[in-house]
Parts: structure tokens; sequence; C-alpha cells
């Protein structure tokens, strides 16, 4: 189940990008580069009505994608072996670190 929602939520993250350029902004967007593919859409739903399509499909696929996250990472997260349960932050973060056998230990500096 995993695998199936972090499939799906890549497919609409793709789609997401792809609908983000499409739209056409203050500099013309990718909808004007590609003539035939957005210009063939203009023209089949009218101007204003491609508009009002491409901001609901955004909207449509923001949120499908934020639910997408939300849920994987609540429910359906691989989780963590029992040993290693907490971080090291939960421990109380204090970890000495291991000594080196090869490296001399420090003196303090005589006075």
């Amino acid at each position: 189940m995993y695998t199936f929602l972090v499939a799906l939520a890549s497919i609409v993250a793709v789609l997401l990008i792809i609908i983000v350029l499409l739209q056409s902004s203050k500099g013309g967007g990718l909808a004007g580069t590609f003539g035939g593919a957005a210009g063939g859409m203009g023209t089949m739903f009218g101007t204003r009505r491609t508009a009002d399509f491409l901001s609901r499909a955004t909207w449509i696929l923001g949120g499908t994608l934020a639910v997408l996250a939300i849920v994987i990472n609540l429910y359906f997260l691989p989780v963590a072996s029992a040993d290693n349960s907490e971080s090291v932050i939960q421990k109380g973060g204090r970890q000495s670190a291991p000594q080196n056998p090869g490296m001399p230990q420090q003196q303090a500096p005589v006075k």
C-alpha cells in the first residue's frame, strides 16, 4: 500500500507540474510555446474556460497531493525497529564520542 500511494503521489506531482506550466502568465507561459497542444485546448474550451479549467485542476491536484503526503506520513511510513524507536533527542541527546586508541590523550597545559 505504501508503494502504491507513493507512486500515486508521484504521478499527481508530475501532473501538477504540467498543469502549472501550461497556465499562461504575463510572459505567455509554456502554453504559448506549444501552439498545437495548448492552442487546441484553447479552441476546444474557449480562452476563459481554459484558464478556469487549468486553475481548478491546479487546486484539485495540489489538494490531492497535500492529502496524500499527510496520509502517507501519518499511516504508511515504514516503522523503525523496536530497539531504535527513539531519536537521539528523545534519549537525552548526550552521547559520548568514541575514543580513538591511536590518538594520544590530550594533557592539560603545564604552568
